[in-house]
């Protein structure tokens, strides 16, 4: 809207002020969103008419919007759940938690809960924060005050909370200026005019009676300027910005821009005379004439038109809109490149280096070739010199200056101390880096070189998710650019941390952006998660572009080496993966890349090298592409132990890419070029350490005692950084290694030395058995809170035991370790959650229970009647579904707490809805008890298994039964009728774990075709758990003889064996042994047991494995699912 169109609205709401039309006033100082009224606002919440408070709100800013604009909805939903608390109301107390608080959950869950807790209190004043709440008129008043002071300091509210200062009937005064000029014009003016009408313009009549012709048509006053009605408003005059060159790839996008406003700038108007100009292609499009000379103005049919964006490779023709505006050549732009080969392609693994944990992001420093910036989701970030294999530089999560952030960052981290990285980038010239944090947080580092890594800046960037950071250089000024959840651009002073700009405009949270520079205009393309894309240049004006991504995907951009063509690769919801090269001059699609996967795991990342190959990590492998070739070229696995989506990315020279793999670690691959590139630099670093450490040799010590000693514990053989080094084998006996230069052949370095480890020594593992007063009974049932600071354990007694983590000066996190002794907590009222047993059929009890995402609540069973209970106060909510049929697993619906799916001892399945107490649908399929369930959020189904070893699939959109099938007992197991089969879904929610007590299987869903089984040999016993840790990169099986197995999830090869005499109490006249197990929910390597003997251990590997559980084993040739020999060895290590 054009300046004098807003300032018609300011005009015509003093009218209707001046008229008395109340009602209509505020409505439209709503819709239009120019004007606040704060008298208004302050009569409203007065009154505590909250519906017409937040109606009013909504014209101004969303929940969302920004940090202010959150705390501003909190406060009065708050209120109003308070004063509903007060008149005992509990009916729209909860209404008013569950509708409009909850939204407030995934910004501070703490909070969360301690709100829901008041539901509990007779008063909520008994809450020491709401001790001071007087009566409802004075809590207004207070709130009414805080409410005014963040409306003041939110930005959206920047100029809407003064009203212009007019003269009474400002309008009114120019409509009889109007009708006075209207008047002069007249041929033939009479003394007194009697003006009837606004409708048409004002003529006196002539003396004999005939009508004159209105003065804006009559060929008599052609030098007299025409009176211009309100459309013209805005089109011509002093109010157009100034005209700034649009470059012709940006401009080119433009034809067809989104319509919708940028709120805090109105758009300016079109100039006549500036069809290259940026402002020009703001927010009101234009057809262009045949001639590009000029461009006319557009009717409101077709506006509206051009309102509805156009998908990405649908051509302009479809919208009869001509889109070469400007001409399309770039000055010395080329596809023409030198001639390059296959060999070209770094293919082969040079290097392989351990991170430690899963590695999501890494950047090459874009002068030294050799130096790698990488960063995981834990938090921490790495430089390595992958010549030499040396981790240069590591860094934790750790927030630099807590006071200077933000109420909600301290809040959340105050919840929970940790961060993932989601990307990291190293600034043009490798001075700086960049590294964008899950939570807020921006850090900037400057580079020295080598290990000389110093703060520069901590940027509270974003509400949630950071989720990209670039760097650019507009007007010669280095900046930082990031995005987030809270669906803004931000760009920052990379030297002051000054804020820019902000753009806003996305509809969802932005997931990359993508800054450039054609000629010298500098501009971003940015892309949200619901696959729009959008353009900015360097101004406060708005987005140039609004445009779907090839099948709506999750996507990023690039330009290759020279600029001179940009490509995007993205996952859709589904699955879909698209990789496109892009025309600039027109904003569509190219080309489309044949190869990438139909089911695709997370976003596939991609890079470009040498301004001719593309590749992109998908389905286990990485692929390549020539730019001007729809085909792959070719692939690699990089030898096995690829993720689904690696992350991947090439060096500036394009002759090393780096992988991430699932053992937390990356491979380097090299073509010729790059081999040499790395062996130089190893030997650089050989002669450096000659130099620095003389002929001085001697023996590394090992961590669990010197050289020679026995050890309980056998270690791999790693990667070896000194001269010597001592190792433990697998029977025991210590041997020392001869010396090992740090330079290792290729041949060499693949064939490295793998065993596995045996863990038999308390002394060698990290364990804690929890503290316990109550009465021992087997545990049957294990888990960690979704938090990770407690842990639920349900006994064979049907009690429930909760132990919690504190967070202080021993433990900064909070979370559940096994360095400090949690608490075993009880409320002050002394209950416990015992679940009703009274109708339980105590011979055929199966017991379970289920967590509520927000910790909040426990479901739990011990074959009697289903019991929820409150996990601050312990108090039993309700009870239902006495027995018979008595419940044996339970589940929560991913998307409705309200829904759990229930297996029954019947066979059948029932769905469940707590809220309005009713079986909504009754599943059968099963020939006995059902004993696992779990959800699929992603393919929209329920697995479910049974004492039969029968799994079955079910559509969560009908219940209908889509596929089961028997799960293959192996020969010479006698197959046990009190065996029970579960089942969990791996993180990518399409494989799902089968835990049999003969048996650990992978499943692929939804045609349950099985890829993986491992059958432990008769020696260990049968298996009485197993689970995954939380990054699906392990899995932890428990079982009858009292060791634990931790295999990879990938190959289920063993990789660690913990014996029994590791952490249980040696009592040979008792046989003690795991029957749960859990894995924490955000530490891969910690795990916790619960034994027959009522006791719970939680155990982590020892510190001089790095927190690891060892190496993974190398995998096997030929293993897969059609293997047969293993079965029939019943081997411990191969997987069949």
């Amino acid at each position: 809207m054009s300046s004098l169109s807003r300032e018609l609205v300011f005009l015509i709401l003093q009218f209707l002020d001046e008229e008395k039309f109340k009602e209509t006033v505020h409505r439209l100082e709503k819709e239009s969103g120019f004007f606040f009224n704060m008298r208004y606002f302050e009569d409203c919440v007065t009154a505590g008419e909250w519906d017409e408070v937040e109606k009013y709100l909504a014209g101004f800013t969303k929940v969302d919007d920004n940090r202010y604009s959150m705390k501003i909805f909190f406060e009065i939903r708050k209120q109003k759940y308070l004063e509903a608390l007060d008149k005992k109301d509990h009916a729209k107390a909860v209404e008013i938690l569950v509708k409009e608080l909850k939204v407030f959950s995934t910004f501070n869950e703490e909070l969360f809960k301690e709100i829901t807790m008041l539901l509990t209190l007779s008063n909520f004043r008994e809450n020491e924060q709401l001790s001071k709440y007087g009566d409802t008129k004075s809590a207004r008043a207070i709130m009414l005050g805080e409410l005014k002071k963040l409306i003041e300091a939110n930005p959206l509210f920047r100029d809407k909370l003064q009203f212009p200062s007019l003269k009474n009937s400002r309008l009114r005064t120019l409509i009889n200026q109007s009708l006075n000029w209207q008047h002069q014009l007249c041929k033939h003016p009479r003394p007194n005019p009697d003006i009837k009408t606004l409708f048409v313009d004002h003529t006196c009549g002539p003396p004999n009676g005939a009508r004159a012709p209105s003065p804006a048509t009559n060929p008599l006053m052609n030098s007299v300027p025409k009176v211009g009605g309100f459309l013209p408003l805005g089109a011509h005059g002093p109010f157009q910005p100034t005209p700034a060159t649009l470059t012709t790839s940006l401009a080119g996008w433009m034809p067809n821009p989104s319509a919708v406003s940028h709120q805090s700038v109105s758009a300016g108007p079109i100039s006549l005379g500036a069809p290259n100009s940026a402002a020009s292609m703001l927010k009101r499009p234009r057809t262009p004439p045949t001639n590009n000379l000029a461009l006319d103005y557009q009717t409101a049919d077709s506006e509206s038109v051009l309102k509805r964006p156009r998908p990405f490779g649908i051509s302009d023709e479809v919208n009869n809109l001509p889109v070469n505006v400007l001409p399309v050549a770039y000055p010395g732009q080329s596809h023409t490149h030198a001639p390059y080969s296959n060999d070209d392609l770094p293919k082969n693994v040079s290097r392989v280096l351990s991170q430690g944990s899963a590695v999501k992001s890494m950047d090459f420093h874009p002068l030294h070739q050799t130096v790698l910036l990488v960063g995981t989701n834990l938090g921490d970030i790495a430089i390595w010199e992958v010549g030499s294999r040396e981790r240069l530089i590591s860094r934790s999560f750790k927030v630099w200056d807590l006071n200077a952030c933000t109420m909600i960052l301290q809040a959340s981290l105050a919840n929970e101390y940790t961060a993932a990285v989601n990307r990291v980038v190293w600034s043009p010239d490798g001075a700086l880096l960049g590294v964008a944090y899950s939570k807020h947080i921006v850090h900037i580092y400057s580079y020295h070189g080598s290990d000389d890594l110093r703060n520069h800046l901590e940027i509270d960037a974003h509400t949630g998710n950071v989720n990209d950071i670039a760097f650019s250089q507009p007007n010669k000024q280095l900046c930082a650019l990031t995005c987030g959840d809270d669906k803004t651009i931000k760009v920052w002073d990379a030297v002051t941390g000054n804020k820019l700009y902000t753009f806003e405009g996305h509809e969802a949270p932005v997931y990359s952006v993508c800054p450039h520079q054609k000629e010298n205009i500098q501009f971003i393309f940015s892309t949200a998660v619901d696959g729009k894309i959008k353009a900015w240049l360097y101004d406060n004006m708005g987005s140039r572009v609004d445009y779907d991504a090839p099948g709506q995907s999750c996507t990023m951009m690039a330009y290759c080496a020279d600029g001179t063509r940009l490509f995007s690769c993205g996952t859709s919801k589904e699955g879909e993966s698209f990789l496109v090269e892009w025309n600039e001059s027109e904003g569509a699609v190219k080309r489309t890349y044949h190869g990438l996967g139909k089911r695709s795991v997370g976003v596939v990342q991609f890079d470009t090298t040498k301004n001719k190959f593309l590749a992109a990590g998908d389905e286990f492998q990485v692929k390549f592409w020539d730019m001007d070739s729809l085909n792959p070229l070719t692939t690699t696995n990089a030898e096995g132990g690829l993720p689904s989506s690696p992350c991947l990315r090439f060096n500036k020279e394009g002759t090393l890419l780096a992988v991430s793999t699932t053992e937390n670690g990356i491979k380097i691959l090299a073509n010729a070029e790059g081999a040499r590139l790395l062996r130089s630099t190893e030997g650089r670093a050989l002669e450096a350490s000659r130099v620095a450490h003389g002929s001085a040799k001697g023996s590394i010590i090992g961590t669990f005692g010197a050289p020679g000693s026995t050890s309980g514990m056998n270690l791999p053989v790693a990667e070896r950084s000194g001269p010597g080094a001592s190792v433990t084998a697998l029977n025991g006996d210590s041997c020392n290694l001869p010396d090992v230069k740090p330079r290792v052949p290729d041949e060499v370095e693949k064939s490295k030395i793998w065993k596995l480890i045996e863990i038999n020594e308390q002394a060698h593992l990290r364990t804690l058995r929890l503290p316990d007063s109550l009465l021992p009974a087997r545990v049957v049932k294990l888990i960690y809170t979704n938090s990770g600071g407690a842990i639920l354990a349900l006994a064979e007694n049907a009690v429930h035991k909760l132990w919690k983590w504190q967070k202080n000066e021993r433990n900064l996190s909070g979370k559940a370790t096994s360095s400090v002794p949690p608490h075993l907590w009880q409320p002050s009222s002394g209950l416990l959650m015992t679940n009703d047993t009274r109708d339980a059929n105590k011979e055929d009890v199966v017991p379970c229970f289920a967590l509520s995402k927000n910790d909040s609540y426990v479901m739990s069973t011990s074959g009697g009647k289903i019991s929820l209970f409150n996990m601050m106060t312990f108090k039993t909510m309700t009870t239902f579904m006495a027995p018979p049929p008595a419940a044996t697993s339970l589940a929560f619906h991913p998307q409705d707490n309200n829904i759990i799916a229930i297996g029954m001892d019947d066979s059948s399945i029932q769905i469940y809805n707590v809220r309005v107490d009713e079986v909504k649908s009754k599943l059968k399929g099963h020939q006995k008890k059902v004993t696992g369930l779990a959800f699929s959020n992603l393919l929209n189904i329920l697995v479910s298994s049974g004492a039969d070893s029968q799994l079955c699939v079910w559509s969560m959109d009908g219940w209908e039964k889509q596929t089961s099938k028997q799960i293959q007992i192996p020969s010479g197991h006698t197959p046990n009728p009190l065996a029970h089969t579960r089942v969990q879904f791996h993180q990518d929610q399409t494989h799902v774990l089968v835990v049999h007590a003969s048996q650990l299987a992978i499943y692929e869903t939804p045609k349950l075709e099985c890829v993986k089984q491992w059958i432990p040999r008769e020696s260990s016993g049968s298996i009485t758990d197993a689970v995954y840790s939380c990054d699906s990169q392990l899995i932890y099986a428990a079982f009858d003889d009292g060791s634990v197995n931790i295999l990879t999830a990938t190959t289920l090869q063993l990789k660690c064996r913990i014996g029994p005499n590791a952490y249980l109490p040696s009592n040979p006249s008792s046989r003690v042994y795991p029957a749960a197990i859990s894995a924490h929910p955000s530490e891969p390597n910690q795990f916790a047991v619960g034994l027959t003997d009522g006791g719970v251990h939680v155990l982590e590997p020892p510190v001089g494995l790095e927190g690891k559980w060892g190496m993974s084993p190398p995998p096997k040739d030929g293993a897969g699912p059609s293997g047969s020999s293993a079965a029939a060895a019943g081997s411990d290590q191969t997987p069949r």
